[in-house]
């Protein structure tokens, strides 16, 4: 049997309380143990996201609605919504066929969201390969090879 009034709710901390600070002490920082990074890298983005993006921000920088885009994409209004969320990972029929609803080609599409990915990427200068997976010091490669 409870002990507290029933229409009272009760609070379950997620994080342990901790003891709140002598009057006119400074609160802490809490500590790392040494040799813990500092904050964590930024990850690459995934490729869902990125081409996601950039369909949203084509339909939005025409002015239209996600039901208009679906509709002559001939893809349901949900679904769309959520590729531009990056919460779905599409077919290149349905890329192709979001991409040519915006007025885009497909190679338009992927074109810009690697665009975005190479905002992200570090460089990578210097770490070409040259044949027989040697890699060498002159080489460089900026572009996004997509292999079907």
């Amino acid at each position: 049997m409870s002990t507290h009034a029933p229409n009272e709710a009760r609070v379950i901390p997620l994080r342990p309380q901790t003891s709140p600070p002598a009057s006119g002490a400074a609160p802490r920082a809490p500590q790392r143990p040494a040799g813990a990074p500092s904050a964590p890298a930024p990850r690459e983005p995934l490729w869902r996201d990125l081409v996601g993006g950039v369909l949203r921000r084509e339909r939005l920088a025409q002015e239209r609605t996600l039901k208009d885009v679906a509709e002559t994409a001939r893809i349901s209004m949900p679904y769309l919504s959520e590729l531009e969320r990056g919460r779905k990972e599409a077919s290149s029929e349905v890329l192709a066929a979001a991409a040519k609803a915006l007025g885009l080609g497909l190679g338009d599409l992927l074109s810009l969201a690697q665009d975005e990915l190479a905002r992200y990427a570090p460089s990578r200068v210097g770490q070409g390969r040259v044949g027989g997976g040697r890699t060498s010091p002159t080489a460089r490669y900026d572009g996004l090879c997509l292999v079907a």
